[in-house]
Order: structure tokens, then sequence, then C-alpha cells
């Protein structure tokens, strides 16, 4: 596992960030705006942040080691009760399956292991509690080894998992990720139509683009949550960020 992360450290924060997220959506006029998500309400926030969880958890309740064939998404439903439920099968299936137990998992980049599931369930939670914040005024700051497992998960996984289902990258060239207050530092190459490659960085690395600031701000950068110091190619640029 990636930075000395375990299950059970993604299963503290995915409990942490749940109840943050519960909170906020909580006390939010379900028909107020979310900014960050454009054209989505709380009711969308809080119906996207449990059907997230019911079809991402399937892969650790059953095991499977080929892609489901999930059902729709439910009609009908009262958002908070369908949230809560979710979140009540997570707080049981996640500190109950192993890390290395065999799953399906969204990326080629990543094995199908368990453990690729407990750190995306708890970094989206994570994202979504920082949009309910965020509508709110009411933004916690986080932590920055969970920022810095954050922005890894982006560039060694989800990356590889967006080009290999989307429309293949048409950038060309490279791009350093450096963190300012931590030593992590990453280079991601761009090649058209194949999947971008990702490995530490060299000390004094020259890259077409380069990213550099804290980790909280990289990390939420990287989503387009907020705005990161960068120079260089623009292009490059947009094929990193997360949509």
């Amino acid at each position: 596992m990636p930075g000395g992360w375990t299950t059970q450290r993604w299963t503290e924060v995915f409990t942490e960030q749940a109840a943050m997220f519960r909170t906020a959506v909580g006390k939010a006029d379900p028909a107020a705006a979310v900014p960050s998500c454009p054209g989505w309400t709380f009711t969308d926030l809080t119906l996207h942040v449990g059907r997230f969880l019911e079809t991402s958890l399937e892969y650790l309740r059953t095991g499977s080691t080929v892609q489901l064939r999930l059902p729709p998404p439910p009609a009908g439903v009262a958002p908070l009760e369908y949230l809560d439920a979710q979140l009540a099968k997570a707080a049981e299936l996640l500190p109950a399956t192993p890390g290395n137990r065999t799953a399906w998992t969204f990326s080629p980049a990543a094995p199908d292991l368990a453990w690729v599931w407990h750190r995306r369930i708890a970094h989206e939670v994570d994202l979504r509690r920082w949009d309910a914040q965020a509508a709110l005024r009411e933004l916690v700051v986080g932590d920055a080894d969970f920022a810095v497992d954050g922005i890894d998960e982006v560039l060694t996984t989800l990356l590889a998992a967006k080009y290999s289902t989307d429309v293949p990258p048409t950038a060309k060239g490279t791009a350093l990720v450096q963190l300012t207050d931590v030593p992590e530092a990453w280079v991601v190459t761009f090649t058209p139509g194949l999947v971008p490659e990702v490995r530490a960085a060299w000390p004094g690395e020259e890259t077409d683009l380069r990213i550099t600031g804290e980790a909280q701000l990289v990390h939420y950068g990287l989503w387009g949550r907020l705005p990161v110091k960068r120079a260089g190619e623009e292009q490059i640029w947009f094929a990193l960020k997360m949509d």
C-alpha cells in the first residue's frame, strides 16, 4: 500500500470525513446550490455520495474480480435516508474487508485489491465534504499527509483511469508536481494516445509544466477546487487536472 497507509487509516479518515459531510448536508437547504459543483444542489450532492458508496461497496461486499453490472440509481428515495443507509453499510464493510482481498478496480494502474477501494472511498467522501462545507462557508482544514496520499492517488491511479476509459490524451510533454511543505514530488509524462506515466521526480528536474504549493492547495487544486501556482504549458495542465 502506498506511503505507509493502511485500510485501517483510510477507514478512520472515511469515518471522520463522513461525519462532517453528514453534518453539513443535514443542516443545508436541500435546494441550495453547491458552487464547486456547477448545476448541483445539496440534494444532488447527497444523492451522489449515496450512489457512489452503493456502487463502490459492492466490490468489497462481493469480492467480484470483474466489473459488475450495477442496478440503476434508485428513484423516489429520501436523500438523507438513502445516504444514511449507505454510510452505515460502509461503516460495516470497510473495517471488515482485508486490503489484500481480490476485487476488481477501476484503473489499469491499480492492482485488483480491496485497498484501492478503501482509498478511493476515503478521498471521494473527503472531496464531497469539502464541497459541502465550502458551500456553507464552514470549511475545515484537512491533514497534509492525507492530502499527499490524495495527490498520489490522482497521479498514479485516477489519471490512468481517466485516459483508459475516456478520450486518450492529446497533450505531449512533462509536468512536475512539487510540494513545498513536504518533500514529495512527482513527474507525469504525457504521450498522445497513451496512459500517462508517473514517477518520483529527480532533484532539479526540468519539465514543461511546474505546479508548486502546499499539499492541501495542490490536492484540491488538482480537483479544480482551488487555484494552484503553476508555470508552463497550459494544455498539459488541462490534461493533468481532474474534472
